[in-house]
């Protein structure tokens, strides 16, 4: 591999960016600093904080003496995140958008525009993570596969978002702070620090249903969308004794059955099966099934749990050595193998879910009958 000079740090305007780029340039890099504009705060009424962290990575960038760059992907963003993310929420699915903007444009149209417009021999940027490579690609092993690991700081590690990046993108990307502790975190920036049910309205047209009580089958109240809820969330429902959480979506109805009590087995699930799987080496593993562990999202520990590799390689059966509470389709299964993240792929299904989209067949009937009886009672 050829010496690297030229380097495009990702500026956000935050600590963890900042830090990169000074690291980078005490390092002896000519660094370039750029800021990614992924979202159109014009589009959208509520407030957005990116004309300020814009302008806050542009005195970054003059205070560290390096070059400053605004990059527009608002675009890209909108076709390849947040278009797909409106419609799995729809057809009663939850993605990470995180993941999508690291995969489609953070660690792909970033990188093309570091390498066209700038002439860039690798990109950096403020996560916490590591990689065999090194931080500066100084371990790069030309022909060998680069490993992504996990970053030192075991709560911060951010390696389930970077899950989805292709291996061209891990050989070409440099993660200063991933050694270090975390300093700061923020969120998506297109919501701020808004509730993110009140954001979807404004891009979402109400589609009213029922919630079923998944025990007994009985409408315990009404709501004004599916795509406003996510497995696992208290179902606020009036005038009932207990409390009620969401354990399935059926878009197609637009029902949701609601589960009694945070304990419900109906909130739980120990298997799951995963398609869209990306193998962050290029390939699966030499054994269709290995001991690995598992995480599906950033803010929980990782479980134990065993994975066996279809005919397809891009469809994985998971087997979890304990229950998780909601486990959400649509939501990207990440797996390690100790501090190694070995790439991830999309739940597409749970036993539970299996189990609970037969309930829904055998109960609509019923459900619906006691609907047009509760009408004609109302009518009277």
């Amino acid at each position: 591999m050829l010496p690297i000079k030229r380097v495009v740090c990702g500026v956000s305007g935050g600590v963890d960016s900042c830090i990169s780029a000074l690291i980078l340039k005490r390092k002896g890099f000519d660094v370039i600093g750029a800021f990614m504009r992924n979202w159109d705060s014009k589009d959208e009424s509520g407030q957005c904080t990116l004309d300020k962290d814009c302008e806050d990575a542009e005195n970054i960038c003059r205070r560290l003496e390096i070059p400053f760059h605004e990059v527009n992907f608002v675009k890209e963003y909108w076709n390849d995140v947040f278009t797909p993310l409106l419609h799995d929420y729809q057809s009663g699915l939850t993605p990470n958008p995180d993941i999508l903007c690291n995969r489609h444009v953070k660690f792909k149209c970033f990188l093309n525009y570091a390498r066209e417009k700038h002439g860039a021999d690798a990109i950096a940027t403020g996560h916490y993570a590591q990689t065999s490579a090194g931080p500066f690609l100084e371990e790069m092993i030309p022909g060998k596969p680069v490993k992504l690991f996990k970053g030192n700081d075991p709560i911060k590690d951010q390696t389930l978002f970077l899950s989805q990046i292709s291996q061209d993108a891990i050989r070409h990307t440099m993660f200063p702070v991933g050694g270090m502790l975390k300093k700061h975190s923020t969120g998506i920036c297109f919501i701020g620090k808004r509730n993110f049910a009140d954001f979807m309205r404004e891009y979402s047209h109400p589609t009213p249903g029922r919630f079923i009580d998944v025990d007994s089958g009985e409408v315990v109240g009404r709501h004004d969308g599916v795509q406003f809820f996510t497995i696992g969330q208290r179902a606020l429902i009036g005038g009932r004794s207990g409390a009620y959480y969401i354990a399935h979506k059926n878009s197609k109805t637009n029902d949701m059955f609601v589960a009694l009590n945070h304990d419900n087995p109906a909130l739980f699930s120990k298997t799951c099966s995963v398609s869209d799987m990306h193998w962050i080496s290029g390939s699966p593993p030499p054994s269709r099934e290995m001991e690995c562990d598992f995480r599906f999202q950033h803010a929980n520990p990782v479980v134990p749990c065993k994975i066996a590799v279809q005919d397809n390689p891009a469809c994985v059966s998971v087997t979890l050595r304990h229950r998780l509470y909601a486990l959400t389709l649509g939501q990207y299964a990440v797996f390690y193998n100790g501090n190694e993240c070995i790439g991830s792929g999309r739940i597409t299904s749970t036993a539970v879910s299996e189990a609970l989209d037969e309930k829904f067949k055998k109960i609509s009937s019923l459900t619906y009958g006691f609907l047009s009886t509760e009408k004609n009672r109302a009518s009277v």
